[in-house]
């Protein structure tokens, strides 16, 4: 059986887990204002009267967040709700001023779908999605300015925000870490979300039950809020399944609750009883109609679509011969993708994908660089590769001629003309230098000659010396078995 299996003293355990994410969306406006949405404003500075809660002001709903969402549905396989509406869910906290939250109910915007996610294993597993809903979100308290005060910003209050819930389908936190990663991948491919969960644009609610191994009912569960990393989510459902087993096999009973996971101790804590819906008063939202969205809209939509990750991981197996895990790697980031096609456009794309995760990912990690920063552009490593193909330059040359292209940007062509690299193909050149080898060390040819055949190496190392490392290699073995033959 697969997934995170715990062995306690009165039997095996499974852990069952559930997703909640807040996916910020990407538009230029706020959800029912025309505050602006930019991030790093000073603080309170795109905030309209509605968005403060003043009395009498009326939401009006921003068709870009509405279309985002319909995107996201698309590129989450999942059905597009015709007919949605909003509610009203009635809390009272500082950063929301209205006293309640716009948000949808029993008719969301995109209805079941899945996610297909990969695992290190090699298998792949489909993650249920329950639903993705549109809401606003809450503005940001600040609690480390004052030790009595709590200061609010409102910058971020009625910013759009999806709610993608998925189904109970994960049993490992391997799982639940694959699964953010893709999703963070499909929403910036498409441009609904940033994805970054350090800046809290993306943010991520974990639901953790256990049961015993062969049982099929859910136990009670426990929901921990705002875990901002897909580490810390995965160190959070390990924790809390583990607290789980320890309750149960202590002949304890588990209370559902929200809780809060601390990295620092890697443990979670109590931050209230669980509410229930009802505690929330939902009712329809009177100032806003049930959004109805027509087919055209939607095709719209589809057809304005990109090529999501997994149909490009599949086109780059299939057409360019990479493996999964190389097109895996490569398509997990659109901006790599996009470089990798230009790269290997022309060329041989296997040998480019070899390039683009060796030689060139260790460039930019050393340096420090963003992929958009890189001197090395995507067509002058397609070039270098192809001048390897051409054995206009070895495999080794290349290295050098790269730590060049890395410096300074040049085009390898230029690089390997104006500083004499090209290789040395001419078989008459390549004698010469074996025959002076070989003259130099007659032990070790009467040594090879008598059966000491790893010497081989050593002779190959001799000549490419002795050529200042621009002699063919394949050319150097050959010629080389000859003379010793």
């Amino acid at each position: 059986m697969s997934g995170m299996i715990i062995n306690g003293k009165t039997g095996d355990w499974e852990v069952i887990c559930g997703l909640e994410i807040h996916c910020q969306i990407i538009s230029k406006s706020k959800m029912f204002s025309g505050a602006s949405t930019h991030y790093g404003s000073d603080v309170n500075q795109n905030v309209s009267f509605i968005d403060a809660g003043m009395p009498g002001m009326l939401p009006s709903l921003n068709e870009e967040c509405v279309r985002q969402a319909v995107k996201t549905g698309l590129g989450l396989n999942a059905k597009i709700n015709r007919y949605s509406a909003f509610a009203r869910k009635n809390y009272f906290y500082a950063d929301l001023p209205q006293g309640y939250q716009i948000t949808q109910f029993q008719y969301p915007i995109v209805g079941e779908g899945f996610v297909k996610i990969e695992l290190e294993d090699g298998t792949s597993k489909n993650i249920g999605i329950e639903r993705l809903h549109i809401e606003q979100d809450a503005g940001k308290s600040i609690h480390d300015i004052s030790p009595t005060k709590t200061f609010i910003d409102l910058n971020r209050a009625g910013v759009g925000l999806m709610e993608i819930v998925t189904k109970p389908d994960f049993r490992a936190p391997e799982e639940a870490g694959a699964f953010l990663r893709k999703l963070r991948s499909i929403v910036r491919y498409l441009g609904t979300c940033d994805g970054n969960m350090d800046e809290g644009s993306m943010r991520c609610d974990v639901n953790v039950s256990v049961r015993k191994v062969g049982e099929t009912e859910f136990r009670t569960r426990n929901e921990m809020k705002n875990v901002n990393s897909v580490k810390f989510v995965m160190q959070a459902i390990e924790s809390e399944a583990r607290r789980h087993v320890e309750v149960y096999e202590s002949g304890g009973k588990i209370e559902q609750e929200t809780r809060q996971f601390d990295p620092s101790s890697g443990k979670t804590k109590v931050m209230r009883k669980k509410e229930f819906a009802h505690d929330y008063r939902y009712f329809p939202e009177p100032d806003l109609l049930p959004l109805r969205l027509s087919d055209e809209f939607v095709e719209e939509v589809r057809r304005g679509m990109v090529e999501l990750p997994d149909a490009k991981k599949e086109r780059f197996v299939k057409e360019l011969g990479l493996t999964p895990y190389d097109a895996a790697v490569i398509c997990e980031n659109k901006e790599m993708a996009d470089f990798f096609e230009k790269a290997a456009k022309g060329h041989d794309a296997k040998k480019v994908a070899n390039w683009l995760m060796g030689d060139f990912f260790a460039m930019l990690n050393e340096k420090h660089l963003e992929l958009a920063e890189s001197p090395v552009s995507a067509e002058n490593l397609g070039n270098l590769v192809e001048l390897v193909s051409q054995n206009v330059i070895n495999g080794k040359t290349a290295k050098d001629v790269f730590a060049i292209m890395a410096e300074t940007g040049e085009n390898p062509e230029k690089i390997v003309e104006e500083r004499g690299l090209k290789q040395v193909t001419d078989t008459g050149a390549i004698e010469k230098v074996i025959d002076e080898v070989l003259a130099a060390s007659p032990d070790n040819v009467a040594a090879y000659r008598g059966g000491k055949t790893a010497l081989m190496g050593w002779f190959v190392g001799q000549v490419m010396k002795a050529s200042g490392g621009k002699a063919n290699p394949g050319m150097v073995n050959q010629l080389l078995k000859q003379k010793l033959g």
